[in-house]
C-alpha cells in the first residue's frame, strides 16, 4: 500500500474542492493527504527509523573528552626531613587536568545484537501500523462517500414521487372540471404532495449532514460546498476463502506478530544482564600541578593508556531473574493477543461475508421489484387518468414504488459497505 503513502505526500493539487465535483479518488487522496491519524503514524515511522541504529543499541565506540583547570590561593606549612620549615600564606596553586578516552563494548551476553534486532522489528511494526492507518482512513472515507450517494439516492426517489404526486393533482383538477372528482380527492392529492415535499426537505438536511461527515474525514471545513455525483457499483466476485487466506497480510495481524518477536527479543536483552560485561578502553591523560610555594613546585604526568574492564554480576536480589520471568510472560501475552486478534478478525470476516452475500442476492431481487413497482405506478396513474382506478390505488402504488426505491438504494449501500470492510481486512483496498 505504499502507493497511497506516495499519494499522501505528493497530492497537493486537490486541497481545494469547494463547490467542485468530488470523485471517490479525489476524496481518498485528499483524505490521506490531510489525515491527522496518518500524519501521527508517519511521525512514529520516522521515530522508529531514527532509533533503528547500531549506536542506539550500544554497538559503537564511545569517545569522550574532559578537562578541568582549577586555581587556588592556599596557605602552605611544610616541615622537611632536613629540618627546613616552609610557611607561606596566599600561595598560588594551579591544577590542570585533561583526558581523551575511547571505549568499546566487547561482550555483554549478546544484548547489543538483541537490541539491534528489536529496533529493526519496531521500525517494521511502525510501517505496518502506518499501513493500517492508511487502510482505515480509506475505508472510512469510502463508506462516508457512498453514504452521501445513498442519501442523495433517497432524494432522487422523492423527486420521482413528487413528480407523480403533481401529475396526480393535475389529473384530479382536470377531472373536477368535468365533474368526475370531488374535493376529497383534491384535498388528498394536495396532502400527499405536501407530505412528500416536507419529507424531501428533511432528507436534504440528512444529505447535508452526510456531506459534513465526509468533509470531517477529509479534514476540510464541514460547511464547504461539494458536489458528489457517482453511482454505487458493488464488486460481486469476493470469495470468503480468499479473504480468510489474506488475513496474514492484514497490517494489524502483522503488527501483532512483530510484537511477539519484539517481546521475545526483550527476553534476550533482559537475560543478557546476568552475563559479564567486558569493555576495552584507550586514551590520553594529562595532569599538571603548579604551586607557588612548597617543596614540590611543578608536577606533570601525561601519556596514553589502554585497558580492559570486566564487570561480573554475582547477586542483586534476584532482580534480573524476575525481570526475565516477567518478559517471558509478556511474550506469551503478545502471542495470546495475536491469536485473539486473528480469531476476532476471522469471525468478523465470516459475519460480514454472510451479510455481503445475502445482500447481493436481495439486491438482485430488489432491482426486479423496483422495475415492477415503477411499471405498476405508471400503469395505475394511466388508469387513474381515465377514471379506471381510484386515488387510493394511486397512493398505494406510489408508496410501493417509494419503498422499492428506498430498499434498492439501501441494499446497494449495505453491500458496498460490506465489500469495503472485507477488502480492508484483506489489505486489498484500492481505487
Amino acid at each position: 500500500m505504499m502507493k497511497y503513502l506516495i499519494l499522501f505526500i505528493s497530492c497537493t493539487a486537490l486541497a481545494e474542492v469547494y463547490g467542485q465535483k468530488l470523485s471517490l479518488s479525489d476524496a481518498v487522496n485528499i483524505g490521506l493527504k490531510n489525515s491527522l491519524d496518518v500524519q501521527l503514524s508517519k511521525n512514529y515511522v520516522n521515530i522508529a527509523e531514527i532509533s533503528n541504529y547500531v549506536g542506539m543499541a550500544g554497538g559503537l565506540p564511545l569517545i569522550t573528552a574532559a578537562g578541568a583547570d582549577n586555581y587556588a590561593y592556599a596557605g602552605v606549612h611544610q616541615r622537611l626531613n632536613t629540618g627546613e620549615v616552609i610557611q607561606r600564606n596566599g600561595a598560588n596553586a594551579n591544577n590542570l587536568q585533561a583526558n581523551l578516552t575511547a571505549g568499546i563494548l566487547l561482550y555483554n551476553g549478546s544484548r547489543v545484537m538483541a537490541t539491534r534486532k528489536r529496533l529493526a522489528e519496531l521500525e517494521t511494526q511502525s510501517r505496518d501500523q502506518l499501513n493500517s492507518s492508511i487502510q482505515n482512513v480509506m475505508a472510512s472515507i469510502m463508506t462516508a462517500y457512498f453514504d452521501v450517494l445513498r442519501q442523495q439516492g433517497y432524494i432522487k426517489t422523492f423527486d420521482q414521487a413528487i413528480d407523480v404526486a403533481r401529475k396526480k393533482l393535475t389529473i384530479v383538477k382536470t377531472q373536477m372540471g368535468v365533474g368526475l372528482a370531488n374535493n376529497a380527492d383534491l384535498f388528498q392529492s394536495q396532502v400527499d404532495l405536501n407530505n412528500l415535499l416536507q419529507a424531501e426537505q428533511t432528507q436534504d438536511v440528512i444529505v447535508a449532514q452526510a456531506k459534513a461527515e465526509l468533509l470531517r474525514l477529509l479534514t476540510l471545513n464541514t460547511d464547504s460546498a461539494i458536489v458528489v455525483e457517482d453511482s454505487i457499483q458493488v464488486d460481486p466476485d469476493i470469495r470468503l476463502g480468499d479473504v480468510l487466506s489474506r488475513l496474514s497480510s492484514n497490517p494489524d495481524i502483522l503488527a501483532a506478530d512483530e510484537q511477539v518477536r519484539i517481546n521475545q527479543l526483550i527476553i534476550k536483552e533482559t537475560a543478557a544482564q546476568r552475563y559479564p560485561v567486558l569493555k576495552a578502553s584507550t586514551g590520553y591523560n594529562y595532569n599538571g600541578n603548579n604551586a607557588g610555594a612548597g617543596q614540590l613546585l611543578l608536577n606533570q604526568s601525561y601519556g596514553p593508556f589502554i585497558g580492559l574492564s570486566l564487570n561480573i554480576p554475582i547477586y542483586n536480589g534476584d532482580i534480573y531473574k524476575r525481570q526475565v520471568k516477567i518478559a517471558d510472560i509478556n511474550a506469551k501475552n503478545a502471542t495470546i493477543q495475536k491469536e485473539i486478534l486473528l480469531r476476532d478478525y476471522s469471525a468478523d470476516v465470516v459475519k460480514i461475508f454472510k451479510a455481503y452475500t445475502v445482500t447481493l442476492q436481495e439486491l438482485e431481487s430488489q432491482r426486479n421489484n423496483y422495475q415492477l413497482a415503477q411499471q405498476l405506478l405508471d400503469l395505475v396513474l394511466q388508469r387513474f387518468q381515465f377514471h379506471q382506478a381510484t386515488i387510493l390505488e394511486v397512493t398505494q402504488a406510489q408508496q410501493s414504488f417509494v419503498t422499492a426505491a428506498y430498499s434498492l438504494v439501501n441494499y446497494s449501500f449495505v453491500a458496498k459497505a460490506a465489500e469495503v470492510e472485507l477488502k480492508r481486512v484483506a489489505n486489498q483496498l484500492s481505487l
